[in-house]
């Protein structure tokens, strides 16, 4: 196994300089860094750091040695897969014969270096990548999964480049991973030339649509939690009008037919209509939403309902009938998702309840017992059974290894206003950015300071309020949603289904679990 990356000795890892749906985290990490005080301990949160960085090294060296430059590590035959073409392409379909890869897991990995404070390995990836690494190539990609891990992770580095300079050694960042962003960035624009604003589900790097090309799309796939974060980026990064465009109209269209709160909802781009819907929520990122809400007491509830599934199975299954009690009949797989660790990690932020490190104790014990090979961490192909399959994506650097070592070491998120991406990239939050938005398309609830004397709008999200509805604000009383009916009991425990009320945020029926509490649970996660 190798205990290096091959490009050179690698230097051990020192002091750390360090919404998805994004979550803004600079008033949480504030209070991190100002109190230990859980109860914890040091001595434990030391080695439960340098545990999560043993995790996310074992991982990257092995990718560096059996699969760069190619997408992604298989870690039980110490191979490789051109996987970026893959992605979401359940029959593999249109897949080039002469695709050799992206480095797509380097490039998830950069913004966790410098989480990790590696800027020497950090350094050594933006020079290959600028030197190396081209677009310009025949191959159909998902534009979800190439928006959120390619183009996010580039965008992500390169502000991170921008912020570091001063740990880099070999001179000054010339942008070199904006310059590709922007070529990437450029090759994704056909795809949102359509009837509704809708984006195509597909593009080819080099042809743009293919003829024939599958009008079906999704929430995910166009723009609720990755397009809005990624164009909104390129309009500021690159400054053309085309970008804030292609946005607008992907937001406007997703406003109109997308009404589903947390629900997958795919629909024909042609014409917006609905061809099927279901909870997927991918896991527990459900509760880290619910944290962003400020429904603290929800999120708990609903984050230890994941954790009793967690503790059934020693992972998450990708889907799990909570109603009944049972797996998925099909969807029996765990592959290194990192949701319910993000979760987990923004609880702990908003609670400082040291129960919550211990969770991410049992994460990082499963991971490293069921998942952990020489050659890297394995997906499991069923949890019922726990076979491994042959595959680490590129998320688990990106993810789950990030929001685990922030878990016990926040100190990058101090003193900072940071955003994550879909992908877990941090992202920047600055005022002067706001500057650059065309007032017209602003909507009048957006939170944004222009200066000290103007009064911050509270957002829909932080009112807490249904985006569905139209409201109006009482003389002497605060914003309402039009739909909230609260739960029976102030504890959301519940005996029946009418015990439970109505989500404040997505107006959407909440229903009483096994385990007794109320949440969007429904038939299936």
């Amino acid at each position: 196994m190798p205990t290096r990356s091959p490009w050179s000795p690698r230097p051990a890892p020192g002091p750390v300089r360090l919404v998805a749906v994004a979550l803004l985290l600079g008033a949480l990490a504030g209070g991190a860094a100002a109190s230990r005080s859980d109860g914890y301990g040091h001595a434990r949160r030391q080695y439960m750091r340098n545990k999560v960085v043993e995790m996310f090294y074992h991982a990257y060296d092995n990718y560096m040695a059996y699969a760069f430059p190619h997408d992604e590590l298989k870690p039980l035959t110490k191979s490789f897969t051109d996987s970026l073409s893959e992605l979401g392409n359940l029959n593999l379909q249109h897949l080039p014969h002469d695709y050799n890869g992206s480095a797509l897991t380097l490039v998830e990995s950069l913004s966790s270096l410098v989480v990790l404070g590696n800027f020497t390995e950090f350094e050594r990836g933006i020079s290959w990548l600028s030197e190396n690494l081209i677009f310009d190539v025949d191959a159909r990609v998902n534009l979800f999964e190439c928006n959120i891990r390619l183009l996010g992770g580039l965008i992500s580095a390169h502000i991170l480049a921008k912020d570091y300079n001063s740990q880099l050694k070999g001179g000054v960042y010339q942008d070199q991973l904006l310059h590709l962003a922007e070529n990437l960035g450029s090759r994704f624009l056909p795809a949102f030339e359509t009837p509704t604003g809708l984006p195509y589900a597909w593009i080819n790097l080099k042809h743009g649509v293919m003829e024939n090309e599958t009008t079906e799309t999704s929430t995910s796939g166009c723009g609720v939690d990755s397009f809005y974060e990624y164009l909104i980026k390129a309009y500021i990064l690159f400054g053309s009008d085309e970008y804030w465009d292609m946005f607008h109209s992907a937001y406007l269209a997703v406003q109109k037919y997308f009404r589903h709160g947390p629900w997958y909802h795919e629909a024909d781009i042609r014409t917006g209509e609905a061809t099927h819907w279901q909870l997927t929520s991918l896991q527990a990122f459900w509760p880290g939403v619910q944290t962003l809400l400020g429904d603290v007491a929800a999120a708990n509830l609903s984050h230890r309902e994941f954790y009793n599934v967690w503790q059934r199975f020693g992972v998450l299954p990708e889907r799990y009938l909570l109603d009944y009690g049972i797996l998925h009949p099909t969807e029996k797989y765990y592959p290194l998702r990192p949701e319910f660790a993000e979760s987990t990690f923004y609880l702990y932020q908003a609670t400082k309840d040291p129960w919550y490190l211990e969770v991410g104790e049992a994460i990082v014990g499963s991971l490293n017992y069921y998942t952990k090979v020489e050659g890297g961490f394995a997906s499991i192909r069923d949890v019922s059974t726990m076979k491994l399959e042959d595959h680490q994506h590129s998320f688990f650097l990106s993810e789950t290894c990030k929001y685990l070592f922030l878990l016990y070491d926040d100190s990058f998120l101090r003193n900072k206003n940071y955003i994550f991406t879909t992908e877990g990239h941090p992202l920047p939050v600055r005022s002067t950015w706001h500057e650059k938005f065309p007032r017209s398309d602003i909507p009048t609830n957006w939170t944004f300071v222009k200066n000290d004397n103007q009064p911050i709008r509270a957002s829909a999200l932080s009112s807490k309020v249904c985006p569905e509805t139209i409201f109006r604000q009482n003389a002497g009383s605060p914003w309402e949603s039009a739909c909230h009916v609260p739960d029976v009991f102030p504890t959301h425990r519940c005996r029946a289904d009418d015990d439970c009320g109505i989500e404040s945020v997505t107006c959407k029926r909440r229903t009483c679990s096994m385990a007794g509490y109320c949440g969007l649970w429904l038939a299936v996660y």
